[in-house]
C-alpha cells in the first residue's frame, strides 16, 4: 500500500465516523489496520524493524536504513539516549533516570506485523 492509498483509507474511516456509520472503536481499528498494512508493505529506501527485549522498548516498530540506525531510533523514541542518560518521553510519560541502564534488546526486520 502506498502513502496515497493509506491516506485515502484513513479518510474513508474518518468519513464513516463523521457520518455516524462507525463508532470510535471501529474507526480506531480501521486506522490501525491501515497503518499496519502500510508499515508491512513499506516500500521506501529504508526497512521496518521491531525491537525485541526489555521494557520500555520491547515491541516498538520503526523505519530505518539499517539495524544500528533502528536501534538508535527505538531508544530515541523511548526517551532514552544511547549513553543511558534519562529523558522524559511526552507520548507515554516515561522517565528514565540517568542511573538506569539502557534496556537490552535486539532489532529485527519486520516481515509481518500481525
Amino acid at each position: 500500500m502506498d502513502r496515497i492509498s493509506a491516506i485515502r483509507n484513513v479518510e474513508d474511516a474518518l468519513r464513516a465516523f463523521e457520518n455516524g456509520e462507525a463508532d470510535l472503536a471501529d474507526t480506531e481499528r480501521r486506522v490501525a489496520a491501515v497503518l499496519r498494512t502500510y508499515a508491512t508493505e513499506f516500500d521506501g529506501d529504508d526497512d521496518v524493524f521491531r525491537a525485541i527485549g526489555e521494557e520500555p522498548v520491547d515491541g516498538r516498530v520503526v523505519v530505518a536504513p539499517s539495524a544500528p540506525a533502528a536501534r538508535e531510533r527505538v531508544l530515541a523514541l523511548s526517551g532514552i539516549d544511547a549513553s543511558g542518560a534519562g529523558e522524559t518521553d511526552s507520548s507515554n510519560d516515561l522517565t528514565v533516570d540517568k542511573n538506569d541502564a539502557v534496556p537490552e534488546f535486539e532489532v529485527e526486520r519486520v516481515v509481518d506485523l500481525v
